[in-house]
């Protein structure tokens, strides 16, 4: 346990870090691969260049600062690094040098602003805190081991089959080359890819949500093709996955991993995606009319047009079979064929006005998913309307802590 003064001292130093928190990040990951060049294999290095990652870093550090003497305040963001700590391999011999590259990132920073007090305080809560997420991720090794057919490390699955879901989306699914059995996983949980691509130096690991129901022979991922643009680079991965693999290529994979789960309450569900967001809401929906058949689910999905949309047949099936599940679609900009086939409900961007138009009341769980802009609107909007932050769930597929951020 730390003592009062060091918390003391932490806690009035936290918002000094927020203000600087991005040139610490900026600063800590130049001197970790200077230090520690191996770890190039485990961080995303599109987000690096696109500077996500750095912020990520300082907000978790002040957050962590700043609830020093209550971590239970921060459960939510713990529990979502240590997932994804478990599904990169990450090991606690690797937290020393976090520790001691992060007090000398804040140092090069802060420089006079920050005395050998302050880094001594921070550095006794870094270790607080390190010891919290080793002993969490020895605990998550242990529970993938033991699962029937899990594993730790890196696993080959096969390409079963690739299949092309819209213009910038694509399905892959896998099967376990050694034939074993593949452990279950909780709907909203996801993959980790490590791929070696030719003339790079180092591996990238990358998440991508399972897109299908749990209980299947094979895992079923939903990749979009990440396209780059003058000041950010194309997604390395995607665009590998999307045109360098095919049928019958093996991949390195980590066992399901993520916190995003749905919840089993008989209260009504609202799943609500935009994008590619639509991956861990289909595999929800498919998990919960099986499990929870009585369930009623109202299913949103947001994106440009039809040209885009992923899953849609597999959305409509459903909710034409179940008289409990309810789709609705909402079209940016549908294209001319779009309006003729009369495909969507509303054009435009999902309001909380209309939320309110199509939704009874807002006693219900709602779940989101989606590019960051788009789930700070329906945050936003379901804030606005009364939602408590309970049922208010949400997932990012970037390092960014928090929409509230």
């Amino acid at each position: 346990m730390l003592d009062s003064k060091t918390i003391e001292i932490v806690k009035s130093t936290a918002p000094v870090l927020q203000e600087h928190s991005h040139a610490i990040g900026v600063r800590f990951y130049e001197l970790l691969f200077t230090k520690a060049p191996s770890l190039y294999n485990i961080f995303n290095q599109t987000n690096q260049k696109r500077g996500i990652q750095q912020d990520a870093l300082a907000y978790s550090v002040y957050m962590a600062g700043k609830h020093i003497d209550n971590l239970d305040a921060v459960k939510g963001m713990v529990e979502r690094v240590t997932e994804k700590h478990r599904a990169l391999g990450v090991k606690a011999e690797q937290y020393p040098i976090v520790g001691e590259t992060l007090l000398e990132a804040v140092k090069d920073v802060l420089g006079d602003g920050v005395n050998d007090e302050i880094i001594e305080a921070w550095g006794k809560a870094y270790q607080e805190i390190a010891d919290i997420f080793i002993s969490i991720e020895n605990e998550l090794y242990e529970q993938v081991e033991q699962e029937v057919g899990g594993w730790t490390g890196l696993r080959s699955f096969v390409i079963d089959q690739k299949v092309k879901e819209s213009d910038v989306i694509t399905s892959f699914y896998l099967k376990a080359q050694d034939g074993g059995p593949i452990p279950t996983y909780q709907a909203g949980q996801y993959l980790t890819l490590q791929v070696d691509i030719e003339g790079d130096q180092y591996s990238h690991m990358r998440h991508y949500t399972i897109s299908d129901a749990p209980g299947k022979d094979y895992y079923r991922i939903s990749v979009k093709r990440e396209e780059g643009s003058t000041e950010v680079p194309d997604g390395k991965v995607s665009n590998y996955l999307h045109h360098q693999v095919g049928e019958g290529d093996v991949l390195q994979v980590t066992a399901p991993a993520g916190e995003f789960t749905v919840s089993t309450e008989e209260m009504p569900l609202v799943l609500i995606s935009g994008g590619v967001g639509i991956t861990p809401m289909m595999s929800m929906l498919k998990d919960t009319i099986k499990e929870n058949p009585e369930r009623e689910i109202t299913f949103i999905h947001a994106a440009q047009n039809s040209n885009v949309h992923a899953l849609q047949q597999e959305v409509l099936e459903i909710s034409k079979q179940y008289d409990n599940v309810t789709s609705y679609l909402v079209y940016s900009e549908p294209t001319a064929q779009d309006r003729a086939d009369d495909r969507f409900d509303r054009e435009g961007f999902i309001e909380k006005e209309w939320l309110q138009g199509i939704l009874e009341d807002n006693q219900k769980d709602f779940y989101f998913c989606g590019p960051v802009p788009f789930m700070k609107v329906v945050n936003n909007a379901l804030k606005e309307w009364g939602v408590p932050a309970e049922r208010r769930q949400f997932e990012a597929f970037s390092p960014v802590s928090t929409i509230e951020a």
